[in-house]
């Protein structure tokens, strides 16, 4: 059992070890371009191809040459034949010319002689069934690099067209996930610095409102009456949306907002404030970010209205135009710069990167010069129904 498991170990080892290996040559496949990896398709296929050529002309000198083919001996001669061949032998030995000198005797001698050279040729016809030449060696070592060549380059051409899809898709997956991550941090961020800008607007107004309470109860109580039931009507409007600042809201709500805040200002600057609310009541389910119209209308009070001594005219319009909402918010107060503040002036910059971040790109935001004086801030968005 203990060698069993020794065993399976080690075969664990190894297929994780060829999985890292798989897993890093696969990535270094997909992020080659398609150029840089048909280049190295033809380096593979041209280096297998000479390194096969290689090793089987190595193969080649280590058998040697093969020897050339013999030829295949056979000789075949009838007796009749061979008499006949004896007795000529014989006859031309007796009449030679040169051995006249010679005995009869040593002439019928050498005549015999050459006879038997015709038992020579029996003994071919005899071997010449036998003889057969060596065949020559063949090699059989066959060595097919390109063979293993192609199958790379296949499980390549495998690994960019199917694992590539899939990385991509992955890799696409993990940048969206994090752009979504990174819109929503500076989504939190915006909000966090329009509720702080609140946060610092809030307690001024409140303690302004306040103090006009006091004193108008010792010097007009009705009046101060009035404005305390218009302060609890504001509060009830923004606490809400100060504690929870929800994404979804209506462009209604944010009117009675703004609406009850300007009722408590017209109650502190009296006849120095007016103000015109003109949105119709189908707008009023239009959805629209909370505390930007409020953000917008305390800026031109802030800076435009109360600054002048004549005070002057708030305007908030509200209409759609090629399906986008439009609101203006218009003052003819001082105008651009003219009043002193102690603010960081990044109320409206604030407004408009959360505008930004909210509709990426879709939205509008704009500020001209309202004649003969004042401000206009002007901006679209997409036009749609609030979820209820």
């Amino acid at each position: 059992m203990a060698d069993i498991q020794n065993i399976k170990n080690k075969l664990k080892s190894v297929f994780e070890e060829f999985k890292v290996i798989f897993d890093r040559l696969a990535v270094w496949v997909i992020q080659l371009s398609w150029g840089k990896f048909i280049f190295l398709v033809i380096l593979l296929l041209v280096l297998g191809g000479a390194l096969g050529d290689g090793l089987k002309l190595l193969v080649d000198i280590e058998d040697g040459a093969s020897p050339p083919p013999q030829p295949h001996i056979v000789l075949k001669i009838s007796e009749e034949k061979k008499e006949q061949i004896r007795g000529e032998i014989k006859e031309k030995v007796l009449n030679l010319e040169e051995l006249s000198d010679v005995s009869e005797q040593k002439k019928l001698r050498l005549a015999d002689d050459l006879t038997d050279i015709i038992d020579v040729f029996n003994l071919f016809d005899e071997m010449g069934d036998i003889v057969v030449p060596p065949a020559p060696k063949v090699s059989h070592a066959h060595i097919e690099v390109n063979d293993i060549v192609a199958v790379f380059v296949l499980m390549l051409l495998g690994i960019k067209v199917l694992m590539g899809g899939k990385k991509r898709a992955e890799a696409l997956a993990r940048e969206s996930q994090k752009e979504a991550e990174r819109e929503s941090l500076l989504r939190q961020v915006a909000e966090a610095k329009i509720q702080m800008m609140q946060a610092q607007i809030e307690p001024h107004f409140l303690f302004n409102t306040l103090a006009s309470v006091e004193y108008l109860i010792e010097t007009d109580p009705p009046r101060a009456a009035a404005m305390q039931s218009s302060l609890i009507k504001y509060l009830r409007q923004v606490l809400p949306q100060i504690r929870e600042h929800a994404a979804s809201n209506n462009l209604g709500r944010e009117a009675d907002m703004v609406t009850a805040y300007l009722v408590l200002l017209k109650m502190r600057m009296e006849e120095r404030l007016d103000f015109k609310i003109n949105i119709s009541e189908g707008l009023r389910s239009a959805a629209f970010p909370p505390m930007i119209l409020q953000t917008l209308v305390e800026n031109a009070i802030k800076h435009g209205l109360e600054p002048k001594t004549e005070g002057g005219l708030l305007i908030v319009n509200a209409e759609v135009a090629h399906q986008k909402l439009r609101i203006t918010v218009i003052d003819n107060g001082l105008g651009f710069g003219m009043a002193k503040s102690s603010g960081t002036g990044l109320g409206l910059q604030n407004v408009r990167e959360r505008l930004a971040l909210l509709y990426k790109g879709q939205s509008q935001f704009l500020i001209t010069e309202n004649k003969p004086s004042g401000v206009c801030i002007t901006i679209e968005v997409p036009y749609t129904l609030a979820a209820v």
